[in-house]
C-alpha cells in the first residue's frame, strides 16, 4: 500500500486537504495528516477543525511514496516556512518521490526548489512564483515527479490523478465511477 503525506498548517483550505485525503483513502491509499506543531488540532482558513495523526518532525520520510500540500494562503505561508516541510521536500525530490501541491501551496515547493517548470496554481499566485511554465488550462499539470492543481474545485480531480499515479488505472476508474467524478479526465 503507498504512503502520502498531507502535512497540515492553520489556515489550509478545508475543501483541498479533505477531498484530496477522502478520495486516496477511497483508493486504498494510507495518508497521514501531519502537523507542523506540537498540537493535533489544525485550523482550517474557513474554521473547521481537523485531528492530525501525528506531528510533522515524527513522520519517517524513507516511509513515504508521496508528499501533498493543500493549499490556503495562510497555511501556505507555514508550510514555506517550515523547516520539517522543507526538508522533506528536497529529500523527497533527491529520491525521485513523488510531490504534490494545489491552489497557493506550489509557492512552498518553489521556495523547496523542487517546482518543476511546468506548474498550475490558484490564479495570481505564479506571479508569486514565475509566470514561465505556468499553465491556467489544465486541473493538474504534472512535470516529472511534481503534479499541481488550481484549487478547492479542482480538488477531486487532482485526488483521482493521485490515485491513478499510485494505484492504477483500475482502481481510478473506479473510485471516479463512486463519486461520480465524470469531469474528471
Amino acid at each position: 500500500m503507498s504512503r502520502v503525506l498531507v502535512p497540515l498548517a492553520d489556515g489550509f483550505e478545508e475543501i483541498e486537504a479533505i477531498n484530496i485525503i477522502d478520495v486516496l483513502r477511497r483508493g486504498g491509499i494510507e495518508v497521514i495528516m501531519a502537523s507542523l506543531g506540537s498540537k493535533k488540532e489544525v485550523k482550517g482558513a474557513h474554521g473547521v477543525t481537523v485531528l492530525a495523526d501525528t506531528e510533522i518532525k515524527r513522520v519517517d520520510v524513507s516511509t513515504l511514496d508521496m508528499i501533498v500540500l493543500p493549499g490556503g494562503w495562510e497555511g501556505t505561508l507555514a508550510l514555506k516556512d517550515d523547516e520539517n516541510v522543507q526538508k522533506i521536500l528536497k529529500t523527497m525530490d533527491k529520491d525521485k518521490k513523488l510531490i504534490g501541491a494545489i491552489c497557493a501551496a506550489p509557492l512552498a515547493l518553489h521556495s523547496a526548489g523542487v517546482l518543476k517548470h511546468n506548474y498550475t496554481c490558484y490564479p495570481t499566485i505564479e506571479k508569486e512564483i514565475r509566470e514561465d511554465g505556468f499553465s491556467d488550462k489544465e486541473m493538474v499539470v504534472e512535470d516529472a515527479n511534481v503534479m499541481t492543481s488550481r484549487g478547492p474545485a479542482t480538488a477531486i480531480c487532482f485526488g483521482l490523478q493521485i490515485v491513478k499515479k499510485l494505484a492504477g488505472k483500475e482502481k481510478y476508474e473506479e473510485v471516479k465511477s463512486g463519486l461520480l467524478a465524470t469531469y474528471c479526465q
